[in-house]
């Protein structure tokens, strides 16, 4: 990751020079939002209602919250209960053409990252459009859906939705509390006070809050399917490659767990070449499954993803349950 980016991060989360000198833009911004939000909420643009429920997860920041995962728990959750579930994303860096029907099979530069890895953890349509809009209403073509999850979308205000839910990072929160570029947020704090649930990864949830923790799970190779266990990469010497927005987290669960590892970092969403990665040919590289999916063709032997186990403390799966059995929130 370069150094200017690296700079811009830091700011967010503890205020620079870098910050005072973004300020300007971050006030044009803000205005920009009121006055959008003020276009929706008078009419002037319409909101586009569905005749299924549609939820919303997103982030008030910029990515590596652990929005996708939660989203993933969900539609696992949907499932058992009876329900039938379709996703729709942005799928960021994904070239399209638009829409595209994400299946297990597609191409990364056509889906994006987190709607390939969606695809092949769930066995439900996955709908990738940068207008939310057009994606629910293709996703609502592929088959009997009942209820319709939004992977981000939380600024997509044209989507109407049943119910919005904020995840947090329970270590940055909200960083330094500015929009962007200034800061990491997308809407101003007060947006919380306006969303149905608020999910906390990760420390103490707030009064109102609900509460997620993820931890390390299976550890699949990413050639041919092997599973092993952390425990087993103790002894080993590791490289740890990620593109994701907050790789802390990552680096610091396989610290707990006794790994030692070299880090290499890259932007979030990149998308590997060879160039990028043939140093590493023949280590041993750990990676998150997000990751893995943009290594299909490019992995060494050794190289294995690591999945994430989720747990929250159940209000916010009975709260998408509802919304899936009358389409409302009460």
């Amino acid at each position: 990751m370069g150094a200017v980016p690296k700079l811009l991060l830091r700011s967010w989360y503890a205020p620079t020079w870098v910050t005072v000198l973004l300020m300007p833009v971050s006030f044009l911004y803000r205005a920009f939002m009121a006055v959008r939000h003020l276009l929706y909420k008078s009419g002037v643009f319409a909101i586009q209602e569905f005749d299924v429920p549609v939820i919303v997860v997103g982030n008030l920041t910029v990515g590596g919250t652990g929005k996708t995962p939660l989203l993933i728990h969900l539609a696992k959750e949907l499932v058992a209960h009876g329900y039938k579930p379709g996703i729709v994303s942005r799928g960021y860096g994904a070239k399209g053409p638009y829409p595209v029907r994400v299946t297990p099979s597609t191409e990364v530069l056509r889906s994006g990252d987190e709607p390939l890895l969606i695809a092949r953890s769930l066995n439900v349509p996955v709908v990738v459009d940068p207008d939310r809009v057009n994606a629910v209403s293709e996703v609502l073509k592929t088959g009997p859906v009942d209820i319709v999850l939004s992977d981000d979308g939380l600024q997509h205000t044209r989507l109407g939705r049943q119910l919005e839910i904020v995840v947090i990072d329970g270590k940055r929160g909200l960083g330094n509390g500015l929009l962007l570029p200034a800061g990491p947020l997308r809407e101003p704090p007060k947006r919380l006070n306006s969303v149905n649930v608020v999910v906390r990864h990760g420390g103490v949830p707030k009064p109102g809050e609900s509460s997620m923790e993820t931890s390390l799970g299976a550890v699949v190779n990413i050639n041919d399917g092997r599973e092993s266990t952390l425990v087993s990469f103790k002894k080993k010497k590791c490289v740890v490659i990620t593109a994701i927005a907050n790789p802390d987290r990552f680096f610091q669960q396989l610290s707990d767990e006794g790994l030692q590892f070299e880090r290499v970092e890259f932007f979030d969403h990149h998308y590997f070449s060879l160039e990028d990665l043939q140093n590493y040919q023949n280590s041993t590289v750990l990676m998150t499954e997000k990751d893995a999916v943009k290594c299909q063709t490019l992995a060494g032997q050794d190289w294995w993803q690591v999945g994430q186990n989720i747990r929250t403390d159940g209000e916010v799966v009975e709260l998408v349950l509802q919304a899936a059995s009358d389409g409302s929130v009460v």
